[in-house]
This record gives C-alpha cells, sequence and structure tokens, in this order.
C-alpha cells in the first residue's frame, strides 16, 4: 500500500532566466507523502477582502481580522516546497502572520518507517494515526492563527484528504465510519483553498527529479499516476485550483500566489499578471455517470436575501453529502475601490444560516441544484443541474463552469468531450443565477440585471432585449 500524496494547482510568476533555473531546481527537493483529519474552519471561506487595515505593526482589528487556511497538495516533484516559501514571503511583506504546517507523513516516515515492512494491518493503522497526528499538527497552527492579532495564513503541506488517494475505497469508508468523520467536514469546513501543484512528471518531464528527495523513489509513470489520484482526492471542494505546468515555473508559483489573493479579493495591482477568469458553458443532453471521470455529487440550495440597495447582492447557500452540509454567506458589492466586483463570503454556523433565512426575498424563487464535480486533463470542473422546484426557465437547465487561463485551441482541448456544450455563455444575464431565480417575468421586471455588474437596474425599457456584456469574474458559484 503506498503512502500518502499530494493534489495539485495552478500558478503564475515571471523572473529571469537564472532564477527559473534555481527554483527548477528546487522544485526538486520537496517532500512526496501526506496528512489527513478533520476540524471545522473557523474563519471565513474564501471571499472578496476589500481592503488590508493594518497598523504599523500588522496588527488588524478583531473584525477584520482573517484566518485562511489552504492546502499545497500535488504529486511529487510539483513545486510544493517552493511553493509555500514564495507564499510566505509575499504575504509577510503585506503585513500578515504566516505559520507552515509540516507534511505528517514525512514527520513520521523519516522515523524509519517501511512500507514495505508493515503488514496489511500494521500499514491501515499506520495510516490512521496519521490522519489523527495530522490533525492534531493542524489543530495546533489554527488555534495560533486564531489568537494572534495579525492576519494569518496558515499553509498545510498536504491535508486530510490527501489520504484517500492511498487506500481502498472500503478501506477509507471503514476508517472514516470508525471516527466518525465525513468529507464535508474532512475536506469543504477544514480548510478555506486547496492548491493542487501538478507534478513534472505531467507536462514538464525534464525537470522531474527524484535524486534530492530522501523519501521519494518514483519514476515518471508512478508519479503521473499519484498526481492524479492526489487531485481526484479533493474533488468536491468548493475552492479548488490546479496549477499545471503549461507555463515556465516562474509563472506557474505567480499562478499560485494570483489564485489566494483571488479567493481573498486582495488587489495586488500589476505585482501579478491576472490571468485565470471563470468560464460558463450551457449543457445539453447530459451522458449516462458511467462516461463521466470520477466525480462528487452535492445538494446545493440557493437563497437570495434582501439587500441594502439595488447595487448590493447578499444570499446563502447551503452545500451537503447526506445530510453533512457547509453554509456560507455571500455579499456582492459591485464598483468598490475602483474594483469591477467584490465578493465577501463568510463561513457560517446552522444557526446563522436559520436565522439569515428570515431575510429571504420573496422576488426570488429559491434555487435548488445538484452540483457535480470533476477533474479531467488536469481542469476542474463544475456542472450544475438545476432542480425543481423553481422558475419554468429553470427546467432542464444544466451549466458547466470552469477557471482557466487558457485560450483557442488549447481551452478547447482541455474541454470534456463526453460532454454536450451548447455554447458559451460567461457573462450572458440569461444564465445568471440572480436572473434566473426572479419570480417575475423577465419582459416585465424591473430587477432584471441587463449588465455584469448585477444587482444594477439599467434604465433600458422592459419590453427591449437585455443588453448582454461579457465579464469574466460574472457571479461566482458557491
Amino acid at each position: 500500500m503506498a503512502t500518502l500524496l499530494s493534489n495539485g494547482q495552478q500558478s503564475v510568476m515571471a523572473t529571469s532566466n537564472g532564477q527559473e533555473q534555481q527554483q527548477q531546481q528546487q522544485q526538486k527537493d520537496e517532500p512526496e507523502q501526506q496528512q489527513v483529519e478533520i476540524r471545522k474552519s473557523s474563519s471565513p471561506k474564501p471571499g472578496a477582502m476589500p481592503s488590508l487595515k493594518l497598523n504599523r505593526m500588522g496588527s488588524v482589528s478583531p473584525k477584520d481580522k482573517r484566518v485562511y487556511k489552504i492546502v499545497l497538495t500535488g504529486g511529487p516533484c510539483g513545486g510544493k516546497t517552493t511553493g509555500q516559501s514564495r507564499l510566505c514571503t509575499f504575504f509577510e511583506n503585506l503585513g500578515w502572520k504566516v505559520f507552515r504546517v509540516p507534511e505528517t507523513a514525512t514527520v513520521l516516515l523519516s522515523g524509519g518507517v517501511k512500507f514495505s515492512d508493515l503488514t496489511e494491518k500494521e500499514a491501515y493503522k499506520f495510516q490512521e494515526n496519521l490522519i489523527r497526528t495530522m490533525v492534531q499538527i493542524e489543530n495546533t497552527y489554527f488555534e495560533l492563527g486564531n489568537s494572534s492579532n495579525r492576519n494569518c495564513l496558515i499553509i498545510c503541506d498536504r491535508g486530510v484528504m490527501d489520504a484517500s488517494a492511498y487506500i481502498s475505497k472500503d478501506k477509507w469508508e471503514k476508517m472514516m465510519a470508525g471516527n466518525k468523520w465525513n468529507p464535508v467536514e474532512m475536506r469543504d469546513n477544514r480548510y478555506n483553498q486547496i492548491l493542487h501543484l501538478v507534478s513534472a512528471a505531467n507536462g514538464a518531464e525534464d525537470f522531474y527529479s527524484t535524486e534530492d528527495h530522501a523519501c521519494r523513489s518514483e519514476g515518471v509513470d508512478l508519479a503521473r499516476e499519484l498526481d492524479y489520484k492526489s487531485a481526484a482526492a479533493w474533488v468536491g471542494h468548493p475552492y479548488f485550483d490546479v496549477i499545471d505546468n503549461s507555463t515556465n515555473f516562474e509563472s506557474k508559483m505567480n499562478r499560485m500566489i494570483e489564485s489566494v489573493c483571488q479567493k481573498l479579493g486582495i488587489d495586488v495591482g500589476d505585482r501579478l499578471q491576472a490571468t485565470s477568469r471563470k468560464l460558463k458553458y450551457l449543457v445539453a443532453l447530459l451522458p449516462p455517470d458511467s462516461e463521466f471521470p470520477p466525480f462528487a455529487d452535492f445538494d446545493v440550495v440557493h437563497h437570495y436575501l434582501q439587500s441594502a440597495g439595488p447595487k448590493v447582492q447578499a444570499r446563502l447557500r447551503k452545500r451537503g453529502q447526506k445530510n453533512h452540509w457547509s453554509y456560507i454567506h455571500t455579499q456582492r458589492r459591485p464598483n468598490v475601490h475602483g474594483q469591477a466586483r467584490i465578493e465577501v463570503k463568510t463561513q457560517l454556523t446552522h444557526r446563522d444560516y436559520m436565522n439569515l433565512l428570515a431575510q429571504r426575498d420573496d422576488a426570488h424563487f429559491t434555487i435548488y441544484k445538484k452540483r457535480r464535480c470533476f477533474l479531467i486533463n488536469n481542469q476542474y470542473f463544475q456542472l450544475d443541474i438545476y432542480k425543481e422546484p423553481g422558475h419554468p426557465r429553470c427546467k432542464g437547465l444544466v451549466l458547466l463552469e470552469t477557471y482557466s487561463s487558457l485560450t483557442g485551441d488549447a481551452l478547447k482541448n482541455c474541454m470534456p468531450k463526453f460532454l454536450n456544450i451548447v455554447k458559451e455563455v460567461t457573462g450572458d444575464p440569461d444564465y445568471s443565477m440572480f436572473n434566473l431565480s426572479l419570480k417575475e417575468d423577465w419582459s416585465t421586471t424591473k430587477k432584471f440585471c441587463r449588465s455584469a455588474t448585477h444587482g444594477k437596474q439599467d434604465d433600458q425599457p422592459p419590453e427591449q432585449p437585455p443588453k448582454k456584456q461579457y465579464h469574466p469574474y460574472d457571479e461566482n458559484s458557491d
């Protein structure tokens, strides 16, 4: 039975050729094992942060403080060690406190454990104890982050779900049941964002090496397999980013930093070139489940809330599996501080969620979906299948969403070929969830959002067709 490894994602950056070669060499120096366990995150889910209110010492008021927990995962030689260092330097320069959680598997295996010497029962118990140890180590850093008077970034070298990639499904489910763990808590609520750094064995083979790592011995083919398994382990997390090898290593690191800043809503100006954008597609005639790659299905419920003004949106999202739920409050404020869109997402308790339901906006239907998450061609997709009850305009509606920096044929080649994609609808107000949920007819209502800046009422008379404007980050799906 193999030991735990990690998942992958995408990042972006650029420097001189000499620095690039140095970083590509550093990419070969990272651990290849993993960690696993559960604890509900006390910090908000990824969302926009309008500003960083720091004093000279970097402290922030308790109201504005952020504790943001990310997992760096991926196959062998993906850049995790260098990525940790880059993130640490970047956020410390912003005045944040940064904690780096060590990889539990490396700590334990460096004590003389050899998986080849373990019986099947011993290997199972080792994995179980590894997860328990990982959880306790992570919790120690989480508590330090919560008690800090500064914004805090906590970087985990692999996370709980990585363990599921290296044992059979039956054993993993037995382990979860025996410890009363569930995927929603272990995967969705415990960490704010997952960054999968794709192994150099997949797209950067010339830079793949095991020479400089005592715990790494995988060949290229095995490294590719482990990279895919580690990514599949995190499919379903609402903020899962794949940082592939489509650019040089420096750009890969920049894309990683950019992804974290984007989720946090940190405006870094031109320090990082924005590349990734949200894409949305209309899909028809879903194929049978057997044609999909490994996937995770979730029940999702959205409620729009009464807001303070026509330019502000507020909504609740309940997302879960097998009666285990996570709850998010999203407030959307367009045109703040010169940015086209600000979304602030906050994780809620069940009690807070129920209290906020009293503010439901009766002008909107509740939206019910089945959300299917899957990974293919190193690209992470969410397929939203609208369910009844709802407005007749939503009947049979299926929308595919992804984030990508690719264009043209490169983007076309990574799209799932087994889906019948009708057209791209990115930025099309006819496929905005806000508009889809309206109870009134679009031709007569004054609430229809005719531009990408949702919540902004336009002066066009109702009989004119909606003006469709492209906006790459139009209304993120929670």
